[in-house]
């Protein structure tokens, strides 16, 4: 996706430092001017190539086959995964989650949260530069935009420019694709939520239904603006991992930094000149890192809440120490005390495994597998027990008390299930249970309402509130057996 490096950095020889007064204090409104002229300033990344920029590629490349291809993959004759809202199931391969099953979610976003947590504290904001979804996209992006107009003072040149057909074809190209891709990644989002195939046909058949277009387009025009003009905005300005990362992170943690202590004082010079001789540091003051940073920024001032460590810094800064024949790795990607301490790369790893990590660890493993094992138990049959309210207690034919109860049965798997309700109680004699037989077969993936009667003779109720419990017994075709017990309230009135 990235080209290497159009040139060498400009190598000038070393002048003597001249004196200059410091600049008058600005106003405070000239101050606040250039603090919003600052949100506004356009960006021009400068691409390049090296370790970090492969692995960025491969990381988008691997993300969207999961995310376009996920959709249109089958399952026992259905969409793989969807997220049914309409029928208000969750469709994730062979497992079928009901709204009664909103725990999994819970647990689910708990534990993504606890492994965002131990990836700061270990190799600070790998997700922001290497999995976030704008990241991901504004990557996408800005390799369209290279192609088509060039590289980074190429694209200078042609902001700059009147214009002219030239210029409009550029950005009528460049704007093209992008829509295209934005337009084909929010019928992809809708596809997680509507049958991906039917959708298609509708699409092409210029039938979508209205919520479903609102969204599509909706989630299109996201895509397009947050990846072609807002970028960096977005984690800057929108994201609040930005702002609360710092809490995360310790002088332990893998950030990307530059090393001060080699690197100054900065000046630019021959790569024939003994550097050291005339007081110089590694740093050519080339100012590369900063080109082709994706947010702006100039790691050379410190670690920033703006910088999402994508590592294009340590490309560039590795290219150009390669070209002036200095080792690699005067930006590079180490902890603050590593640094400071001049830790070699193994004490530095060493220093990862802290109680803050263990504590992450221990706490994500222990989450996940109750989770895993959460969902490998889950039982495939729920029931829940709904009283008749409007007749509580009742005499029929002179001989029985009847209570009336509803219940709500659903089938969790994708096989059907035939069912037989049974009652019993300690406290009363001789129940009996009566509902629709030719009701006992549960399809897959359904919910029913099942009536039941159940009575006891009035010769052997007693009056009050006793205590009874309900069996569900539940067969599949491969003679799995499953018994639901829950109990509930029999009511024999008082007036007899």
């Amino acid at each position: 996706m990235n080209a290497p490096l159009e040139s060498p950095p400009t190598i000038r020889e070393p002048r003597e430092a001249e004196w200059r007064p410091a600049p008058p204090p600005k106003a405070a409104s000239e101050a606040t001017e250039e603090a919003l002229y600052e949100v506004r300033r356009k960006i021009y990344p400068r691409s390049v190539t090296g370790a970090f920029s492969s692995w960025r590629v491969w990381l988008v490349i691997l993300t969207q086959l999961v995310f376009y291809g996920t959709p249109w993959l089958q399952w026992n004759g259905r969409q793989a995964v969807l997220f049914d809202l309409g029928a208000r199931k969750f469709y994730i391969f062979g497992l079928v989650l009901w709204p009664q099953d909103v725990i999994y979610l819970a647990v689910l976003l708990v534990i993504s949260a606890l492994a965002l947590f131990l990836f700061t504290a270990i190799a600070g904001r790998l997700f922001c530069g290497y999995a976030c979804p704008q990241t991901v996209y504004t990557e996408i992006f800005m390799w369209i935009e290279r192609r088509v107009e060039g590289d980074r003072i190429a694209r200078i040149r042609l902001d700059g420019d009147p214009w002219s057909l030239r210029k409009i074809r550029l950005k009528a190209t460049k704007h093209t694709l992008w829509v295209a891709i934005a337009l084909w990644t929010g019928f992809t989002f809708i596809g997680y939520f509507a049958p991906i195939r039917e959708l298609g046909g509708e699409v092409l058949h210029w039938t979508l239904g209205p919520w479903q277009a609102f969204w599509m387009l909706f989630y299109a025009f996201a895509t397009w603006g947050n990846a072609g003009f807002m970028r960096e905005q977005v984690c800057k300005y929108m994201c609040p991992y930005a702002r609360f990362q710092s809490v995360m992170v310790d002088r332990d943690t893998y950030v990307v930094t530059y090393d001060v202590g080699r690197g100054d004082p900065r000046g630019s010079r021959s790569r024939k000149t003994d550097h050291h001789a005339v007081g110089l540091g590694d740093c050519v003051d080339c100012s590369i890192c900063v080109q082709v940073c994706p947010t702006g920024i100039d790691i050379r001032d410190g670690l920033q809440y703006e910088c999402i460590g994508c590592g294009a810094c340590i490309d560039a800064c590795n290219q150009v120490m390669d070209k002036m024949e200095y080792p690699r790795g005067l930006i590079r990607y180490t902890s603050e005390n590593a640094m400071r301490k001049k830790l070699s790369v193994a004490d530095a790893r060493k220093r990862l495994l802290r109680p803050r990590t263990i504590v992450y660890t221990l706490i994500w493993l222990a989450l996940t597998a109750g989770f895993v094992a959460s969902l490998a138990m889950r039982t495939p049959l729920k029931v829940d027990i709904i009283r008749d309210r409007g007749a509580l207690g009742r005499e029929v034919e002179g001989r029985w008390i009847e209570n009336v109860y509803r219940l709500q049965l659903i089938n969790a798997t994708e096989a059907p299930m035939k069912i037989h309700v049974q009652a019993q109680s300690s406290e009363l004699k001789g129940l009996t249970v009566e509902y629709d037989h030719a009701a006992e077969a549960l399809l897959p993936t359904s919910n029913r309402l099942l009536p039941i009667r159940i009575r006891v003779p009035i010769d052997d109720a007693t009056q009050g509130t006793h205590k009874i419990e309900i069996s569900v017994t539940a067969e599949t075709d491969s003679q799995r057996k499953v018994d639901i017990r829950q109990s509930t309230s029999f009511i024999v009135p008082r007036d007899l």
